[in-house]
């Protein structure tokens, strides 16, 4: 079973997501993709599984600094893909690659269902 979750280690919902597979004893890799970045391959790894509208987060800072030039442009999972290598932030957090498959996002609940614990 791998497990990876990517994110940033100051954001309260990896930080929650992270505490929820300690507890559940579920080995994991975390992927602080601030400090060791992100590959176009991997983003577009992503959006192989996901839709770039899922990835992108909308609500949070990142993305409401950004010009609505910048914003409007965003309109295909390529545009997209450009902004999450471009400001990682903008990603919805964590991101969690399961053997494969991919998710979005943390509630104890998807994740007891992700895990079927």
């Amino acid at each position: 079973m791998a497990v990876t979750l990517y994110g940033i280690p100051n954001c309260d919902t990896v930080k929650k997501a992270r505490t929820w597979l300690d507890k559940n004893g579920i080995a994991h890799t975390f992927h602080d993709f601030k400090k060791a970045g992100l590959t176009p391959a991997l983003v577009n790894g992503w959006l192989k599984q996901l839709e770039w509208d899922v990835l992108v987060n909308r609500k949070g800072t990142t993305w409401r600094a950004l010009p609505d030039e910048r914003k409007a442009a965003i309109a295909d999972a390529q545009s997209a893909a450009a902004l999450m290598l471009e400001s990682p932030s903008v990603i919805k957090r964590p991101v969690l690659d399961f053997d494969g498959a991919m998710h979005v996002g943390f509630s104890d609940t998807n994740y007891q269902q992700i895990f079927k614990k």
